[in-house]
């Protein structure tokens, strides 16, 4: 159980990353590379992106939280 909580803490920490990503892109904040996208200046992507990294949020929450007693 301990090994299934990490991987699920590292995979909600890159849909942080990713979210965050998206939302930047939509919102034309990226720059460099991640400037050259299809999703710049699309609020839809920026929507998806905030969806996204709640859901990551919500991941490493679970992975993280101590257990019950009792």
């Amino acid at each position: 159980m301990r090994i299934l909580k990490s991987i699920s803490g590292l995979i909600g920490a890159l849909l942080v990353v990713m979210g965050g990503i998206w939302i930047l892109q939509g919102l034309n904040l990226a720059w460099g590379p991640l400037a050259r996208s299809f999703m710049q200046n699309d609020r839809q992507w920026a929507a998806y992106g905030a969806m996204l990294a709640i859901a990551g949020f919500g991941l490493i929450f679970w992975a993280y939280r101590k257990p019950r007693k009792g």
